[in-house]
């Protein structure tokens, strides 16, 4: 039987990340992050990474903690917003940045894991997104020719995974996950829970074990709140 279950987010990494990598890595906001593969990716000291994420966090969690150890070298993200250091860096021309409007960033890596090279969209047509690309007439409306995004490793996080990598996410924290497990040449998903094979009904699993090439538990992750909006009584 396969058993695709690492001993922990170090060993995981181990051998397979290196420096000028492109890795994906799933979330959205703090919401659905790998946070021991994260940490881990920190500790194994890879440089000058290609990141491809929603976002880069905050200051002090996520990939933020990438940026203050200067380990990325650029981000393909569409959201810069929540991290002071990003916007320091960027500023000062010490990281390079491509913003990608966030569907467009999603469908860039669901169809890279299709094995589909590129498409077209009507999103950034007329802006400086377009600078530089194709642009055809559909049905006469305008489209932008966008190329797809693949990774050689993803980093992800599900809420539960059987021993062959089959794995369910839970509610929002889905977000971008399955598209950059799919989009990553090798896969590495960090779980809450891993049950044997079969305990998992067919019907309730979210990605198959086929996009994921090792499991890693974190049985009680932090999942920090990015920005609180209810108050305490007084």
């Amino acid at each position: 039987m396969v058993n695709k279950v690492s001993v922990n987010a170090e060993t995981a990494l181990q051998g397979i990340v290196k420096d000028g990598q492109t890795i994906a890595v799933g979330g959205f906001g703090l919401c659905g992050i790998p946070e021991a593969l994260i940490q881990a990716l920190k500790q194994s000291g890879a440089k000058q990474l290609t990141c491809i994420s929603n976002n880069a966090g905050v200051d002090d969690y996520g990939l933020g903690l990438l940026l203050k150890t200067k380990q990325i070298k650029k981000m393909i993200s569409s959201y810069v917003g929540e991290n002071k250091e990003f916007e320091r860096q960027f500023l000062n021309g010490e990281l390079e940045v491509e913003l990608t409007p966030q569907g467009t960033l999603a469908e860039k890596l669901r169809a890279g894991g299709a094995g589909i090279p590129a498409f077209y969209t009507a999103t950034g047509v007329g802006t400086s997104i377009a600078e530089g690309k194709e642009v055809r007439e559909f049905q006469g409306k305008s489209y932008l020719l966008e190329s797809s995004l693949t990774a050689d490793v993803a980093l992800i996080k599900a809420y539960k995974a059987d021993k062959a990598g089959n794995l369910v996410f839970r509610k929002t924290a889905r977000n971008f996950n399955p598209e950059c497990a799919m989009a990553g040449r090798y896969t590495i998903v960090e779980v809450e829970q891993i049950v044997e094979l079969g305990e998992i009904d067919p019907d309730d699993i979210h990605l198959a074990g086929i996009y994921v090439n090792a499991v890693v538990l974190n049985a009680n992750p932090e999942k920090r709140i990015e920005q609180r909006t209810l108050k305490v009584a007084v």
